[in-house]
């Protein structure tokens, strides 16, 4: 069950369905995991145009949002079924690891975005040790 489904009469009568109908957000599939190289987040976005979608980096955070449209099937005389989601969304993630913000890319291919976010260099100086000078009298 997806985190937005309510437990509900309404649900259990239409399924995904009577969230459409409240007007309720879906929430897309997404997996995050980490490489050696980078944190790497997949949405599964099927029929997602990416003119429909905006990814930003605030903080630690990754917020990809974005709208699904309704396809418009030419021809419907009755519907049977509808169980594949559309309307707004927004999904946020907790970026776990230092990343480079100037880095990060975005990839939309075959109904996946995959948002990559490279890990950034550990920062490194040496610093110098300071001695303790004896005062003469």
């Amino acid at each position: 069950m997806s985190p937005t489904r309510r437990d509900d009469a309404l649900t259990s009568l239409l399924g995904e369905f009577a969230d459409r109908l409240r007007g309720d957000r879906w929430e897309p599939d997404l997996d995050a995991f980490e490489t050696e190289k980078a944190f790497v987040v997949r949405v599964e976005l099927a029929g997602v145009r990416s003119e429909e979608l905006r990814v930003t980096v605030d903080g630690e955070e990754l917020r990809i949002r974005g709208e699904r449209r309704p396809p418009e099937p030419a021809g419907v005389r009755r519907l049977h079924r509808m169980e594949i989601a559309s309307g707004p969304f927004e999904r946020l993630v907790r970026v776990p690891i230092p990343f480079d913000r100037e880095g990060v890319t975005a990839h939309l291919a075959e109904g996946f975005l995959t948002v990559t976010l490279p890990r950034r260099a550990p920062s490194r100086r040496r610093v110098e040790i300071e001695q303790e000078t004896e005062e003469r009298e």
